[in-house]
């Protein structure tokens, strides 16, 4: 592979610069910002990569297919997306998330880490290997959403859509990071998500609060029915919540047990004093990747603005988003959730689910995973952190379940990339070897 990398070294400058064009055109699915321009930008690389590029309609934002058939026995395929989470609060951004800049050796940009920089180290992977070697190793194929920060809600029509399409060997997944200076993580797995939103209304509009003594505040009826949920020690109350939770297998201990996880940097990141519940070590790994949470997301109620005003809030709001582990079914779980307000006396919440995706999980013996981890260890000189099950959530179930394909993940940003938030970024260097660890992995699960 020593061909390939000195290629990739020799051309970094260009493919840096593909990556801050990407970088520059604004895709916000939530606020349907760019989305279009993207799209074809994103087929416009897929052809300088050397793959044949066809933009597919949805009813919402379009898929942007790209493949290349070297005519070989297996495929990969690499899902991604192209949108990005908008950036408020732009005050806290210390340069325009639309103007890429390095900065101490880390690009800044909105979208740089999730998930441009991943999409396009796969296909820089590819035009290098075609540039050196001419061909490519295995057939590889693409499949780019523009819905993803927005929970991916026609993801699942394009393998009922496109059977073809979907034919592969193993995915290369969205996402992936390292620890800074640490090792690079592997996921084989994610936690499956059920989000709702609870909605009350007790009058009419909002009132003076000297009604308070005689008008029901909705507000007040969401916390206490937010408060049934759990108790003090973060034990969830919903009957039948941890019915199907799956017990640890040794494999998943054995895993778990030599999982690395500095649990200062993370503190000092995060900054916080501990971790919930006093935990650390083992257990606060164990509880960080196999335990569901009933999280709150956002509350919304009454007057929320600067100096003071006596009202009496006409509705409340709750968003939250419950994490689920296997072999939790979202669909059960919202039933639940919603037998559990009825008991408790709270019929008059209207409870509605945004978005919901099952657990996924690949099994670590599958070729692709194999060869993810030996390459790793080939580009990075070092060994990977291997999560058969992630914290978060990945639309990757939509793809892969119908015919049990195996996904796995890694990517280009780190543990304090700030996806999501203002000053994204991800290290130029993880950047370029990113690009060296795909196109290995291209040549080592050709041979798997």
């Amino acid at each position: 592979m020593q061909d390939i990398f000195n290629y990739v070294e020799a051309h970094k400058e260009e493919y840096m610069d593909m990556l801050f064009s990407a970088c520059r055109q604004p895709s916000i699915s939530a606020q349907n910002i760019g989305i279009r321009e993207m799209a074809n930008l994103v087929s416009d690389f897929l052809q300088k990569a050397g793959a044949a590029a066809e933009i597919i309609e949805t009813s919402g934002n379009p898929f942007v297919y790209g493949t290349v058939d070297a005519g070989r026995e297996k495929t990969l395929t690499c899902y991604n997306h192209y949108d990005v989470q908008p950036v408020d609060p732009i005050e806290e951004w210390k340069s325009d998330p639309f103007v890429p800049e390095i900065r101490d050796g880390r690009i800044f940009a909105r979208g740089v880490a999730d998930n441009k920089g991943n999409l396009l180290a796969r296909l820089c992977a590819v035009h290098a290997w075609l540039q050196v070697r001419g061909t490519l190793p295995v057939n590889m194929k693409f499949i780019c959403e523009g819905e993803e920060e927005v929970g991916s809600p026609h993801l699942k029509e394009f393998p009922r859509k496109y059977p073809e399409k979907m034919k592969t060997d193993g995915i290369l997944w969205e996402g992936g990071s390292r620890d800074i200076g640490g090792p690079v993580h592997v996921a084989l797995g994610a936690k499956g998500m059920c989000y709702v939103e609870m909605n009350i209304r007790t009058a009419a509009s909002d009132l003076h609060s000297a009604n308070a003594a005689v008008i029901p505040n909705p507000a007040w009826i969401l916390v206490r029915a937010l408060n049934s949920l759990k108790d003090a020690n973060e034990n969830i109350l919903i009957d039948g919540f941890y019915d199907n939770v799956r017990p640890l297998s040794d494999l998943d201990r054995e895993y778990l047990e030599k999982l690395p996880y500095n649990e200062e940097t993370t503190l000092e990141q995060f900054g916080v004093q501990g971790f919930l519940l006093g935990l650390s070590g083992y257990p606060l790994r164990k509880r960080l990747l196999y335990s569901p949470t009933c999280n709150i997301a956002g509350l919304i109620s009454g007057y929320t603005g600067a100096g003071g005003k006596t009202v009496l809030p006409a509705a409340a709001t709750a968003k939250m988003d419950l994490r689920l582990v296997p072999d939790q079914d979202p669909d059960k779980i919202f039933t639940l959730l919603r037998n559990h307000l009825d008991k408790n006396g709270f019929e008059d919440i209207a409870l509605s689910r945004v978005s919901s995706k099952p657990p996924f999980r690949t099994d670590p013996s599958h070729p692709l995973a194999k060869s993810v981890i030996r390459c790793v260890r080939e580009v990075y000189g070092t060994e990977p952190a291997v999560y058969l099950n992630l914290s978060g959530t990945s639309p990757i179930y939509d793809l892969c379940s119908a015919d049990k394909i195996g996904a796995v993940q890694i990517g280009v940003a780190n543990e304090d990339s700030r996806a999501h938030a203002p000053n994204e970024n991800i290290f130029l260097r993880d950047y370029i070897d990113g690009i060296k660890l795909v196109a290995s992995v291209m040549d080592d699960f050709s041979k798997a």
